[in-house]
């Protein structure tokens, strides 16, 4: 079972350096700026988690991670026309979905353990793991950041965590059943997300300066 999350957590990270890379190319960008950001989105993370939580950075005693990102980011880089292919694209962005649906209860699950401003620290680090990469991705970039947007991506993985700390409290004998059940949730509301292109409803979005004049 740890082979099998760790070989997940590196598809996921092989995602968010992957969708990284292609959400930068349509503004066009050098290969040293695109392995750049793809690192960033992989890592970034874990990374703000783990200095919050002044624990050794996880990637600082398992350089894959930092490989693997390196990796998926040239690889796209070179090979940008393949990876824009519709099929192959989708499949990253499902792949990207299970990786923040992933790292956001692991997250929890490391947050836990350390007794870190319970019970809110694992729900707000949870969902910065997940999206806290994509969000510094996108302020480097100069794009409006993914909490900014329509997009259905932190919404369930917020839900997914408070699933999981309210499961764990009560029922805590069978957290790791909760863990596995919030990442299929998360996961499945992001496939559906991506599936039927949903968004986040009208009532929970504030009006913009264009949407008043109309």
């Amino acid at each position: 079972m740890e082979i099998f999350s760790y070989s997940l957590a590196m598809l996921g990270t092989v995602a968010f350096a992957v969708t990284a890379v292609l959400a930068s190319s349509k503004q066009g960008i050098a290969l040293f700026g695109a392995c750049v950001l793809g690192i960033i989105t992989a890592i970034g993370g874990g990374t703000i988690r783990d200095l919050t939580l002044d624990v050794p950075v996880f990637w600082a005693t398992d350089l894959n991670y930092i490989w693997v990102g390196l990796a998926a980011s040239i690889a796209t880089f070179v090979a940008t026309p393949f990876f824009k292919r519709k099929l192959i694209h989708s499949l990253m962005l499902y792949i990207d979905g299970l990786g923040a649906s992933l790292f956001a209860i692991q997250a929890m699950d490391k947050v836990s353990e350390l007794q870190f401003a319970m019970p809110v620290g694992p729900i707000l680090l949870g969902v910065i793991t997940a999206i806290g990469g994509g969000v510094t991705r996108d302020v480097l970039a100069g794009r409006k950041t993914l909490i900014m947007t329509r997009e259905l991506y932190a919404t369930p993985v917020l839900l997914g965590c408070i699933l999981f700390s309210a499961l764990s409290h009560i029922f805590p004998e069978h957290r790791a059943t909760w863990a596995t059940i919030c990442i299929a949730f998360i996961f499945g509301i992001r496939s559906a997300a991506i599936y039927w292109k949903l968004s986040v409803p009208d009532w929970l979005m504030t009006k913009t300066a264009e949407d008043e004049d109309h």
